[in-house]
């Protein structure tokens, strides 16, 4: 089992940045990629960013050259910076992991909304 904590989401300005945090505990040596997905309202779940354990990364075309995933495995941690934010990019942001097994694992997801 893993356990993932999620912080940092919150309303910002149009143009602002905000980063969000997740950090894993439990079993964390089965841990293969970590990744951030959003839900806005009415919409389904995607894929904003992933991480492998090799620090790998892919990013869904509408953020990219915005937000910048990366990892701390000492802290097990995964960040999603988040640049140049956009009224679009409003949703709940949740914390996924993979582990080595094929298991997923989600946080409790943290809201993210862009507004002026």
């Amino acid at each position: 089992q893993v356990q993932l904590v999620e912080s940092g989401g919150g309303l910002v300005q149009p143009g602002g940045s905000l980063r969000l945090s997740c950090a894993a505990s439990g079993s964390i040596f089965s841990i293969y990629a970590m990744g951030w997905y959003r839900q806005a309202p009415g919409k389904q779940r995607e894929l904003v960013a992933s991480i492998s354990s090799i620090s790998n990364t892919k990013y869904v075309d509408s953020v990219k050259g915005r937000f910048t995933i990366s990892r701390d495995n000492a802290k097990n941690t995964v960040y999603l910076q988040m640049n140049s934010l956009k009224p679009e990019d409003t949703a709940v942001y949740y914390c996924n992991v993979v582990t080595i097994h094929g298991a997923n694992y989600w946080g409790q997801g943290t809201q993210v909304t862009v507004s002026s």
